[in-house]
């Protein structure tokens, strides 16, 4: 299996480049699902992995950016039939590459195109399987990886970690979209998106599309500044433009090499490129920045907390933690909580915002009540009205469990003992 961080450790990987624009620069305009082309132009994506190889990437990704059920369907063909034939087409591509060097191949997973609930219809269960099903489909087809990129929302990249790491065992980079206020199109900055994905566990993990370079070169500090995990990079070739009804791209190949080149030298590990980016960026790409050896990864060794917008770190200045969500000793909360009163429980939630704490305590531990369902429950509807991550209050594993699986950030979890029994039983949660 691809060691990620033992590789990098020795020299950069190098992505290809896009998929995407080069069809639509090759006539594929317009296409509601481009994946098709894997069943019905084999030899058209094949070639574009062909090229890119031999500008010299390591890494090429699959014909699958939008390949999951909700895309999918009303089409001719299911998403494990069309993941399996794209996987193949570029598994095939690079075995017949790999001479001097290994290459490898990266199951490309891009976002629903659909809102997570409760601002969209999509389950987070549903979100989870539909990715699941995709990176199962990868790993049994030659996949070397799976790669998450252009999220813009940390709940949908949630259920898209979960989904790979539950149904398969490859290694996971996991990239995501910023503006260039370095935010997420549903707010979250980047310490947030940093605290959720190796709270989560990934290979590595990074910024793609949206942006070009020159942008990304001015993010990227505050990126390294926060993670203990390799880093991935891959701008569009500059900020995108309409000329005619079509997205243009400025950046040319070599200010495109030198900029990476700078981005490489920051302490990117695996960099490679996004909309706009032909196979002479990539080229130019490689011979730019193939002799730098990469800059050492320190662990930040911070305790940190999130939820989606935010990130909380808990060191020498006190964190306020509101308790107010916590039935002990208050007769109106427990009443709320048994009467499922959860307006009363929000409001309670936005006053604690308003006046300063850091995150919120959330607690339903009453006897007389299905704890497991009423803290789902809770911190389904709190994470939807507050913006502060929340502490996880509770003596039963599976309360615990249940509500971790639903919350949207890295949240800290109270009432957690020192007995043998209590750690093996909530330390392995997600």
């Amino acid at each position: 299996m691809l060691q990620i961080k033992t590789v990098t450790d020795e020299r950069i990987l190098f992505f290809d480049g896009a998929m995407g624009t080069t069809l639509q620069s090759m006539g594929y305009r317009g296409m509601r699902f481009p994946e098709a082309l894997n069943m019905t132009d084999p030899a058209v994506i094949r070639g574009i992995h062909e090229a890119y190889l031999r500008a010299g990437c390591d890494i090429v990704k699959t014909n699958t950016f939008g390949a999951n059920r909700f895309k999918a369907k009303g089409t001719a063909y299911s998403t494990p039939q069309v993941t399996a034939v794209a996987t193949k087409i570029a598994r095939s591509a690079a075995d017949t590459f790999s001479g001097s060097r290994q290459r490898f191949v990266a199951l490309d997973i891009g976002p629903t195109g659909l809102l997570m609930q409760p601002l969209g219809t999509l389950a987070f269960e549903d979100a989870v399987s539909a990715f699941g099903e995709m990176a199962k489909a990868g790993e049994e087809n030659g996949a070397d990886l799976i790669l998450i990129e252009t999220m813009n929302d940390t709940y949908e990249l949630k259920a898209a970690v979960l989904g790979a790491k539950e149904y398969c065992s490859l290694p996971i980079v996991a990239t995501v979209t910023l503006d260039e206020k370095g935010k997420l199109l549903t707010g979250g900055d980047i310490g947030a998106v940093v605290a959720l994905l190796e709270g989560l566990r990934v290979d590595a993990l990074g910024l793609n599309c949206g942006l070009g370079p020159s942008q990304m070169l001015e993010i990227l500090p505050d990126l390294l500044s926060l993670t203990s995990v390799p880093v991935a990079v891959s701008p569009n070739a500059g900020l995108p433009r309409s000329v005619n009804g079509v997205a243009s791209f400025d950046v040319a190949p070599e200010e495109f090499a030198v900029a990476m080149r700078g981005i490489a030298s920051m302490g990117a590990r695996l960099l490679g490129g996004c909309c706009g980016t032909t196979p002479e960026h990539i080229a130019r790409m490689v011979s730019a920045a193939m002799d730098i050896r990469p800059a050492s990864i320190r662990d930040k060794q911070r305790t940190v907390v999130s939820s989606y917008s935010q990130a909380i770190y808990i060191g020498d200045a006190p964190t306020i933690i509101g308790e107010r969500i916590n039935p002990t000793g208050k007769k109106r909360l427990k009443d709320a909580l048994r009467q499922g009163n959860y307006d009363y429980i929000l409001g309670e939630a936005v006053e604690q915002q308003r006046s300063g704490a850091h995150m919120l305590d959330v607690n339903a531990g009453l006897p007389d009540i299905d704890e497991k369902a009423v803290m789902s429950e809770l911190v389904s509807r709190l994470q939807a009205v507050v913006t502060l991550p929340l502490q996880i209050d509770s003596s039963s594993p599976a309360a615990i469990g249940a509500a971790l699986r639903q919350y949207n950030g890295k949240a800290l979890v109270n009432s957690v003992n020192g007995k043998k029994e209590s750690m093996e039983a909530v330390f392995p949660t997600k």
